[in-house]
């Protein structure tokens, strides 16, 4: 089969579209025929060097994929050859094919096109196991999230207001009419104003009681400023660094915490435990029309450096996809 690899760290011309051995299933597994693929900044990170994939995992980029199964590996059951699905994965969704364990599958949500559907599987897997798991959002809070125009951005503003909350995001100004259109209560110009100000006026001096952060260090300090008594502080990102100090007084007056994730190295009782209730909890949403992939474009797999590219601008809205055939 061909895949992107990356014989070499660098640039997005860096990738390459050359031929590698077909995957094979182990026990568990199902070969899954790929459509489509899913960027993330991961993959961004993963071709510059600087996050390599975890043991076992293929060495080409890819953290989510839609497709149709092809062969069924042993000891795996409720799933069938020609089956629609999308996939969470540990890497190599850039690929005609991957190999998937079975207890990371999803259905293809009913209403949702198949290429479309790539879209899905990271994003929803990581604002539910964050937002709802770890940062407890309960209907009639606030919730703030940062970078509201990513993929991770436009899930998570959807599901927030699913699930009965107001939120309120970080985004650049072009992308404001947009998150208002998914449904965002307040955008706030992170390169204008001061979100900490911003979230204080918007609720009346109550703060956000729960914080979606995808920046790390920069924002660390800001972000316990704006939340409420009792508030939760999810971090997901560095994309602001990974050292800064914590004033835990301001934690300790607030009766708030802070929580750090991942999710792509988790052990896969864990990522099958996510992936269960994404498809319990999210995806009747997703099948409702409540929360829909947001795709900014669809570009061709041996278009991949241009994906890359796109998305290091941070000029896309939601995500972008690669398709193949």
């Amino acid at each position: 089969m061909r895949a992107i690899t990356v014989p070499q760290p660098g640039g997005p011309d860096a990738l390459a579209w050359v031929e590698v051995p077909d995957p094979e299933p182990g026990p568990g597994e199902v070969v899954v025929d790929v459509r489509a693929s899913g960027v993330n900044r991961a993959d961004l990170l993963q071709r510059q060097g600087h996050y390599p994939p975890p043991p076992g995992a293929p060495d080409h980029p890819g953290l989510e994929c839609s497709g149709v199964i092809s062969v069924i590996g042993p000891e795996v059951t409720g799933w069938a050859v020609g089956q629609q699905v999308c996939a969470l994965l540990a890497g190599g969704g850039y690929a005609e094919r991957v190999a998937v364990p079975a207890g990371q599958l999803l259905p293809v949500p009913a209403g949702v096109d198949l290429v479309d559907a790539a879209a899905l599987p990271e994003v929803a897997c990581t604002v539910w196991s964050n937002v709802v798991r770890e940062g407890r959002l309960r209907s009639g809070e606030t919730l703030l999230v940062h970078g509201g125009g990513s993929g991770i951005g436009t899930f998570a503003v959807q599901l927030g207001v699913a699930l009965g909350a107001t939120v309120l995001a970080t985004a650049r100004s072009a992308k404001h009419p947009r998150l208002r259109e998914l449904g965002a209560a307040h955008v706030i110009d992170y390169r204008e104003q001061d979100f900490v100000e911003e979230v204080r006026r918007v609720t009346d001096g109550h703060g956000a009681d729960v914080v979606l952060d995808i920046m790390g260090a920069s924002y660390l300090g800001r972000n316990v400023a704006a939340l409420a008594t009792g508030g939760r502080l999810v971090v997901i990102g560095l994309q602001g660094g990974r050292k800064a100090e914590l004033d835990l007084g301001a934690l300790l007056t607030k009766r708030a915490s802070v929580t750090a994730t991942t999710l792509r190295a988790r052990p896969l009782a864990e990522k099958a435990e996510i992936v269960r209730g994404v498809r319990d909890e999210v995806w009747p949403l997703v099948e409702a029309g409540e929360v829909r992939p947001v795709v900014d474009r669809r570009l061709p797999i041996t278009e991949a450096p241009q994906a890359h590219r796109l998305v290091e601008s941070n000029d896309h809205v939601g995500k972008v996809l690669l398709t193949i055939g």
